[in-house]
């Protein structure tokens, strides 16, 4: 079970965090749930031993445990208490949980998952974009290259091209359920490429493997566009993977 000390110091002061009271408060709690403090199965404090610790009202801790019950992190039962479900519960893909998860230090076997993920899901989406990309589509990824190559990967701007980078591709699909998951495509690349700098710069310029990827999805060469997208996918991972054999 969690040491109290350590869970109360992850939910200290929401506050602070110039969020909505109750979105705060589901973030420090969140942080805590995902990092560790709080294990599976482990209660979280109740609302009043919380809202008067913390002097935040109750009407605000109880929404903040609805946002962490809908991601899948806890459950809530009548005099039972709140209680934080097993891993296998959690929605890993929900762009709060990824931001929560790089807050502190996640393992390797999460960002290996994460990875693994995209591997599936982004060669084939590239495919596919190869094959049913508009003019439109092909503009927003280009327009979404130059603002990478411009303002670079370490700055937010440039990680905020990238996320349009996937996105784009995603969209050129013209599959629904693909598209769906255009958002946590893009917060996993946006957290692990921060996670990736975090020690040190980026150890080198990826910005030519995804034009490798425009310019085959613009050439119409699907088998191209997919081994091009796994090769990128392949060396972020390896990026990230020298940066845990350094430590």
């Amino acid at each position: 079970m969690a040491s109290p000390t350590a869970a109360d110091d992850a939910v200290r002061s929401p506050r602070g965090t110039g969020r909505r009271l109750h979105g705060a408060i589901a973030h420090k709690l969140g942080v805590a749930i995902v990092s560790g403090h709080y294990a599976p199965g482990d209660r979280l404090p109740g609302e009043v031993a919380f809202s008067g610790e913390l002097d935040v009202s109750r009407s605000a801790y109880r929404e903040a445990v609805q946002v962490l019950t809908a991601k899948g992190l806890v459950e809530s039962r009548p005099k039972a208490g709140t209680s934080v479900l097993p891993r296998n519960r959690w929605n890993l893909l929900d762009p709060d949980v990824l931001a929560w998860a790089f807050t502190g230090d996640p393992d390797m076997r999460f960002i290996r998952n994460l990875f693994e993920l995209r591997a599936i899901v982004e060669p084939a989406a590239a495919a596919l974009a190869a094959e049913r990309r508009d003019r439109g589509d092909l503009k927003l990824i280009k327009e979404a290259l130059a603002a990478m190559s411009r303002h670079t990967l370490a700055s937010d701007l440039g990680r905020a091209a990238d996320r349009d980078f996937h996105t784009a591709i995603l969209a050129a699909t013209k599959n629904d359920a693909l598209i769906v998951l255009s958002s946590s495509i893009g917060a996993a690349v946006n957290w692990t490429t921060v996670f990736k700098q975090r020690a040190r710069a980026l150890p080198r310029n990826p910005i030519p493997d995804h034009r490798r990827v425009y310019e085959a999805i613009a050439a119409g060469d699907a088998g191209d566009a997919s081994r091009a997208m796994r090769v990128l996918v392949d060396l972020a991972l390896d990026d990230i993977s020298r940066l845990g054999d350094e430590g």
